[in-house]
């Protein structure tokens, strides 16, 4: 029977020594940057534990090999690294979690008696698009 998934991606080659201090940086500010997220709303964790991901895959190999095989974040990385999917939960997820922030901001302007309108639009845009782009990815295949 034919497989439907598509074929997997390589992992990009290593770059030279010269510019592999700037990958190791982007990684683990990244990471850093993804945990602070699991705390603050409004703030993603998926984007920068990808970015972290790749990077790391540049720049350590240490830390790339700890978060693939990490047990929240390595299916995470699996999934988009393979299929360019993100799981319908992650979606759910970030979905609920930018809505949430967006209500934030709402309250804070309201309390605060802000009248700068632009400075809750902006991040309410961004946060619309990031989540039309995330709806718009397809899901991982399922491991029936």
């Amino acid at each position: 029977m034919h497989d439907p998934s598509p074929p997997p991606r390589e992992l990009p080659e290593p770059r030279p020594a010269r510019f592999r201090w700037a990958w190791w940086l982007l990684a683990y500010a990244s990471l850093g940057v993804g945990i602070v997220g699991v705390f603050v709303p409004g703030l993603p964790t998926t984007v920068f534990i990808l970015v972290a991901a790749y990077a790391a895959s540049r720049g350590s190999e240490r830390l790339h090999r700890h978060l693939v095989t990490h047990p929240r974040f390595g299916p995470m990385i699996h999934d988009w690294h393979l299929h360019r999917a993100v799981s319908r939960r992650a979606k759910w997820a970030a979905t609920w979690t930018m809505l949430f922030s967006a209500v934030i901001l709402l309250a804070l302007m309201r309390w605060t008696g802000s009248h700068r309108w632009w400075m809750v639009a902006l991040p309410m845009a961004c946060m619309a698009v990031v989540g039309a782009w995330l709806w718009m990815r397809p899901e991982p295949p399922r491991s029936d």
